[in-house]
């Protein structure tokens, strides 16, 4: 009888868990986050923005044609045509190669291609979900930042 009643307890515990969906963080992640596309020259770099504040803020100014210009040897930098709402956003943040991110003492948009130190006034807005070559090229040049299809 005891065999019985765990048998049963785990049945309900599985129907649960499929009636709830999948836990993992990806699909979470996915159900909430807006997916976009870097175009440069003929080169597409998928991305995904954060379910934020900040994020959501940005996503609602696509599409958006940029320069993107070197800074630091570190990130691509460009100017955004007004600022972003970061409210509830933490007070720093510590890139990673492929975070995309805005530097709200400035107002401009930096998309990391190397690491660097937690900074403040730094919020992140999403990340590129691929390569990042086409983003090494030397000096400025155009971009274009649209919702992914």
């Amino acid at each position: 009888m005891p065999g019985a009643m765990l048998t049963r307890i785990g049945a309900v515990f599985a129907a649960a868990c499929l009636l709830s969906g999948p836990l993992s963080a990806e699909t979470t992640k996915g159900a909430t986050m807006t997916r976009i596309q870097i175009v440069i020259d003929d080169t597409v770099l998928p991305a995904t923005l954060d379910d934020s504040t900040a994020g959501r803020d940005f996503a609602d100014m696509l599409p958006l044609d940029l320069t993107l210009s070197d800074y630091h040897s570190t990130e691509k930098i460009a100017d955004l045509p007004r600022k972003l709402d970061t409210s509830g956003a933490p007070a720093s943040y510590k890139p990673e190669t492929g975070d995309i991110t805005l530097y709200a003492p400035w107002g401009n948009l930096a998309i990391f291609y190397k690491p660097f130190q937690s900074s403040r006034g730094l919020v992140r807005l999403g990340e590129i979900d691929g390569p990042l070559d086409a983003l090494l090229k030397d000096g400025s040049y155009p971009a274009r930042i649209e919702l992914a299809e």
